[in-house]
């Protein structure tokens, strides 16, 4: 810590660390966040990771026991699909404008809670509506208050470490939580995942209370520039929303989800054509591959970011996902299809990092960084959604190979737009 250094060695530190937003950013005090805090942010993002694992393929399993038709359960899953789609700006600005993020991120993980009570207790279709619409409106949230609680702690200048960690105890958290509530499932009923899902929103709200109230500072948390800075900049949310780097990352993280969010789903279903015996444990494997590379790598994803600058990183995500989609269009045998989603974890590990990461960079001054992150999560959605989309017409139409290289052919685009558009946005150095 620098505060147990020499004062001499602590001034070189500082000259070396502090960056520019913008014109100028004076030599502030490095926020010194306590153990405290800094390990109740680490757990509140491993439990809030184990909740919202609830909600995913597990609703559509359970609905399916509760004698739900097919079209029931895909409009419970759209309606909630759209809802997080729209909420993403409005979640970030509802952040932005918060005297308290933790305020906001424990009703947050109330009202999931509640929602998946009433999942198992009511599966009825009103009740399962208003949950599913809760639920999404809720999490639109809760990523930008991750990301703003972060930045209030450490600041801009450390944040890329943290969020590299933040994506280390989130992958752990999906991998424990698909564990333990597929076990329960499979050993209780598909309501008990539900059930587990309520009972985790209380370690996950200790996990917040132990992060200190008066450590997490609500300028740094809205990206405003400090109030020593000699050119506080413009504040105006147009002139943030005008910024080439913001437009151009927006466009290609809807690249990236475009050609990724399909990829998945397309292997799973030709895996199940080829071996319907093993399918179910070879795309288990598929997820937990890429979870575990995601833990291993982020927190030097974080640490990389700050020597090499952002762009190589993200030339190397968009590269590691072109790859996948070209081996998934040749690679038949299935166990070499789940050593290929290697190559997912390396896009997941850098994209888990850089997406806040570069937004932080971009909007830290402004005073609206969580709106900036609800832009970049709207086109976030808008890719994965068409991807499906697009990937499922493909293979209807030419078969699965060609699918694959059609969606590699995409995040092919984004590594071009990222190597001959995309500026790098990490501050010099003072």
């Amino acid at each position: 810590m620098l505060l147990s250094r020499k004062p001499n060695e602590a001034d070189d530190d500082r000259e070396r660390r502090v960056g520019r937003v913008g014109a100028a950013l004076v030599p502030a005090a490095i926020p010194a966040p306590s153990r405290q805090s800094l390990r109740g942010l680490d757990w509140f993002i491993f439990f809030l990771a184990d909740v919202q694992t609830g909600f995913g393929p597990f609703i559509a399993v359970y609905l399916t026991t509760q004698k739900w038709t097919q079209v029931e359960i895909g409009l419970v899953l759209s309606i909630g699909g759209i809802v997080g789609l729209i909420g993403q700006m409005p979640g970030g600005a509802i952040i932005d404008a918060a005297k308290s993020e933790r305020l906001v991120a424990a009703l947050a993980i109330t009202t999931i809670g509640f929602c998946a009570l009433a999942y198992a207790a009511m599966p009825i279709f009103p009740v399962v509506v208003t949950a599913a619409t809760l639920h999404a409106a809720a999490s639109c949230v809760l990523g930008p208050a991750i990301a703003a609680i972060s930045l209030g702690l450490v600041g801009p200048l450390a944040i890329g470490e943290r969020l590299g960690r933040n994506a280390r105890f989130a992958s752990l958290g999906n991998g424990v939580a698909a564990a333990v509530m597929g076990t329960a499932g499979y050993l209780l009923s598909s309501r008990s995942v539900f059930l587990v899902t309520f009972l985790l929103a209380i370690p996950t709200l200790i996990a917040l209370s132990r992060i200190r109230e008066e450590e997490v500072d609500i300028a740094r948390c809205h990206g405003e520039m400090p109030r020593e800075a000699a050119d506080r900049g413009d504040t105006n949310v147009w002139h943030l929303v005008r910024q080439r780097p913001l437009l151009v990352f927006a466009l290609s993280v809807t690249l990236l989800q475009l050609a990724n969010a399909a990829m998945l789903p397309l292997m799973a279903s030709a895996v199940t054509a080829r071996s319907s015996q093993w399918a179910t444990i070879l795309v288990a494997a598929c997820i937990i591959v890429p979870q575990a590379i995601v833990a291993l790598l982020s927190p030097s994803v974080g640490r990389k970011a700050q020597v090499w600058g952002r762009r190589p990183l993200l030339l190397i995500g968009f590269g590691a996902l072109t790859i996948r989609g070209l081996l998934f269009a040749t690679v038949r045998d299935p166990y070499l299809v789940v050593l290929v989603q290697v190559f997912d974890g390396v896009t997941a590990a850098v994209f888990a990092v850089m997406i806040p990461l570069i937004v932080a960079d971009v909007a830290f001054g402004s005073g609206h960084f969580n709106f900036a992150q609800g832009i970049v999560g709207t086109a976030t959605g808008i890719g994965a959604s068409l991807s499906t989309a697009l990937g499922g017409f493909i293979s209807d139409k030419f078969g699965n190979a060609t699918a694959f290289i059609g969606l590699s052919s995409v995040a092919a685009t984004g590594f071009v737009l990222i190597l001959l558009i995309m500026p790098e946005t990490r501050r010099s150095a003072v």
